[in-house]
């Protein structure tokens, strides 16, 4: 048996547990970036847009975030959200496996006042009037919240926004959301795979996935009890290899695939959930993955590019990783990009830089981490047309309005489009090259 290529394919399949988990158990405790350590079954708010302090993968600069992590496993939980005056905000609610199952916001629900129950699978109990159910197809889910902010002057009217947002709880439980892992004595390098372990236990899968699961027995994964503190040479030596495989695999795919102008537009990216499309999700074949094994890398990637990202019929993220010429983006280069007209959303669109391999927020002399349609003074052309400036040194004329500072060296922005209209979602759109200019 080649147990190093069985490793690989364990770690693709468990890679968007691992991480996503991590995340909650380090929200739990550290908190998120401006997000303070919040416990669960309560929401944690930032008061300010992200900035490089932000150690999260592809955080935007566009929205404050509030997240809570919920844990349904002692009871019902109620979710309360204010009424927004016609203003975007979505509530993403997302299960252990990185699954987006429901959404709450203007696209899905408006933004009137709203009560919502998310409640344990195959829950029956009683359902209080006027209220929405969210099934949680895992124990754990979380909220991530993320409400459109035009700047600071904006800020107080979010924080009012985010003191409406609730949840309530039954009397917590002595049981622990997340499940200790045995870690003690195991070597570094295979740690992800006492966590996975542990995790695929506590948190099942859907049941199609878990032939697919079962594959993984000779790994120790689903074992009673942790056979990572001495495991015999062969089986240690086979999951630091596979392990290395599976993220190779991982990163070749995140750039893989079809790009216009260099771009990834992929308004398909989070379409790996086929089993859990609750309130606020599109139940539709064009939005649904056939093959479940290409889901599995893909939700992989999602999770190690853009963990917790949207739905593309709620927001469509755009990588570019090269200029129009195919070389690799760099900031010892400067570049532009003309648009011939804004791009067509409902909401708003924004252009992020991130660092690389990283792909964290990037700091900058004049604290501009994106760009978009609503940053102040966006110089537009007469006609409509415009063009981003992107370099690490500042425009040689000193014109800063359209600038979006890069690091000095590799980079990969994200272009965002929040509620992008049909010609994204049919792929008629383009997003234009990335010229390299000097």
């Amino acid at each position: 048996m080649d147990l190093a290529g069985l490793a690989a394919d364990a770690y693709v399949y468990g890679y968007p547990l691992v991480a996503s988990l991590t995340e909650v158990s380090r929200f739990t405790r550290d908190g998120m970036g401006a997000v303070p350590a919040t416990p669960f079954n309560a929401f944690g708010h930032a008061h300010r847009l992200a900035t490089p302090d932000d150690r999260f993968v592809s955080v935007n600069n566009d929205t404050v975030y509030s997240v809570a992590q919920v844990d349904v496993g002692g009871g019902p939980v109620r979710l309360s959200v204010p009424d927004t005056g016609g203003a975007y905000y979505v509530l993403q609610v997302v299960d252990a496996w990185t699954n987006n199952i429901a959404y709450v916001g203007r696209r899905a629900t408006g933004t009137a006042a709203g009560s919502f129950l998310i409640v344990p699978r195959g829950h029956t109990g009683p359902v209080p009037d006027d209220t929405t159910v969210l099934p949680a197809s895992t124990s754990v889910v979380t909220i991530v919240g993320r409400l459109a902010c035009d700047g600071p002057a904006d800020l107080p009217r979010v924080e009012r926004l985010q003191k409406g947002l609730r949840l309530h709880a039954p009397t917590p439980s002595a049981r622990a959301p997340l499940p200790a892992v045995a870690a003690t004595g195991v070597p570094t390098d295979l740690l992800f795979f006492a966590h996975l372990r542990a995790w695929l236990a506590a948190f099942p899968p859907a049941v199609p996935d878990r032939a697919h699961q079962e594959r993984f027995r000779p790994l120790g994964l689903l074992d009673a009890g942790s056979p990572y503190t001495d495991p015999p040479d062969d089986l240690a030596q086979a999951l630091v290899d596979g392990a290395a495989q599976g993220l190779a695999r991982i990163e070749h795919a995140s750039r893989a695939g079809h790009s216009v102008n260099g771009w990834h537009l992929a308004p398909h990216a989070f379409d790996y959930n086929v089993d859990f499309l609750g309130p606020g999700t599109v139940d539709s074949p064009q939005w649904k993955m056939t093959d479940r094994t290409h889901g599995y890398l893909a939700r992989a990637v999602a999770a190690r590019v853009g963990l917790w990202g949207n739905h593309g019929y709620e927001a469509v993220y755009a990588p570019v990783y090269v200029d129009a010429d195919g070389a690799p983006l760099n900031g010892a280069h400067a570049y532009e990009i003309r648009f011939p007209a804004e791009p067509p959303v409902d909401a708003f669109w924004s252009l992020t830089m991130y660092d690389m391999p990283d792909y964290y927020l990037v700091p900058n002399a004049i604290d501009r981490y994106s760009i978009g349609d609503r940053t102040p003074g966006l110089r537009r052309e007469p006609d409509g047309t415009f063009t981003l400036r992107v370099s690490h040194a500042p425009p040689a004329d000193g014109d800063t309005a359209n600038w979006l500072p890069a690091p000095p060296g590799a980079f990969r922005p994200l272009m965002r489009l929040y509620q992008p209209r049909s010609e994204i979602l049919q792929g008629s759109y383009t997003l234009p090259p990335v010229v390299r200019v000097g």
